[in-house]
């Protein structure tokens, strides 16, 4: 296993960006080349600090306050009576464990939540709030009271697999969008290519030449940085 993977592992894969980086797989390749402390993950607190340092036969130091604060297992919990359906929320997701669609009720699936608070700043009307899973039993959100008890360790590997799969399939609807967007655009330039009579019609065809261009581009960028992505693990 790689030096990075090692250190994954001992992530909690809340995917939330505190320590400054776009997830834990990024954060771990930081502490390998030197980028980042072992200091910078709230949700792992003082025993992931430990088992980093171990791991790395280094010191063991406090949280760095910088990135946040050591807290209880939490979850989002959306007031559904103020919900909009503006959908900000489950884009901001990195696990997918928000439900709903454009211009109805969202709601939070427990079970799969990190607590990364990523979804409550685009709230418009915020109406979403990180709360521990002991309040969120008591108000009787499924499943709240048995994840209560529940290690962060023991979700870890669950999280990191829904996380990949969120990556993978917003790539792929990525490409499927440039590749929609491209095959309109051929259809325009076979369009232009019969129009003779049009006097701008150079103009027109270059503009939509330009565009396909563009998307060639950007679905090629897009099949490199999924071959340079590590392999989705179990």
């Amino acid at each position: 296993m790689a030096p990075a993977d090692t250190i994954d592992a001992l992530l909690p894969q809340t995917q939330c960006t505190k320590c400054g980086y776009p997830g834990c797989r990024p954060y771990a390749e930081a502490i390998v080349s030197g980028e980042a402390d072992i200091d910078r993950c709230p949700p792992g607190g003082t025993a992931g600090i430990v088992r980093l340092a171990h791991l790395l036969g280094r010191a063991v130091v406090p949280l760095n306050p910088a990135h946040g604060v050591e807290g209880p297992r939490s979850a989002a919990w959306i007031d559904e009576a103020s919900c909009i359906g503006c959908t900000l929320c489950i884009q901001a997701c990195p696990t997918d464990a928000i439900v709903g669609a454009a211009k109805q009720m969202h709601t939070i699936l427990i079970e799969h939540c990190t607590g990364c608070e990523l979804c409550i700043a685009p709230c418009p009307v915020d109406c979403i709030e990180l709360l521990p899973m002991q309040t969120l039993a008591r108000r009787g959100a499924p499943s709240a009271a048995v994840l209560t008890a529940q290690l962060v360790a023991d979700e870890s590997a669950r999280w990191r697999a829904r996380h990949d799969w969120r990556r993978q399939r917003v790539a792929r609807e990525r490409q499927e969008r440039e590749q929609r967007l491209a095959h309109k655009a051929l259809e325009k330039l076979r369009m232009l290519d019969a129009m003779t009579e049009d006097a701008d019609i150079e103009r027109k065809r270059a503009v939509v030449r330009a565009a396909i261009e563009r998307a060639r581009e950007r679905a090629a960028a897009a099949g490199s940085e999924r071959r340079s992505d590590p392999p989705t693990r179990d």
